[in-house]
């Protein structure tokens, strides 16, 4: 079977550049990486049904993971900055920043427009 020459069939025609540079699509990753593990968005679904503060204890209990895995995931959230807490004696209490998740969705749909 004979190749067709690469400009005849459409194929390996240059495409230029991508219009997500390598600084978005490294952002865009991380979000989404952020946003792709089922604990964490059950974590920040917990949080944004409260308006006030959720002890770890509580947040430990709605889970079906233990406690260093939950302790792990609301560390990446904190870092993240989408959510935040509050040492009281021995506990800790977390809270949704809610600015900080609609920023976040901001910059994922403006992201994701670019590739419809």
């Amino acid at each position: 079977m004979n190749k067709p020459a690469p400009h005849q069939s459409g194929c390996c025609t240059p495409l230029g550049a991508s219009r997500l540079s390598a600084e978005a699509a490294q952002a865009l990753g991380a979000d989404l990486g952020l946003l792709g593990h089922p604990i964490r968005l059950q974590i920040l679904d917990l949080l944004a049904q409260h308006t006030d503060q959720v002890c770890v204890c509580d947040l430990e209990a709605a889970l079906p993971v233990k406690q260093p895995t939950v302790s792990h995931h609301l560390r990446l959230l904190r870092e993240a900055g989408l959510i935040d807490c509050e040492r009281k004696g021995l506990w800790a209490y977390y809270f949704i920043r809610r600015e900080a998740v609609a920023a976040l969705r901001a910059r994922l749909l403006a992201q994701l427009d670019t590739l419809v």
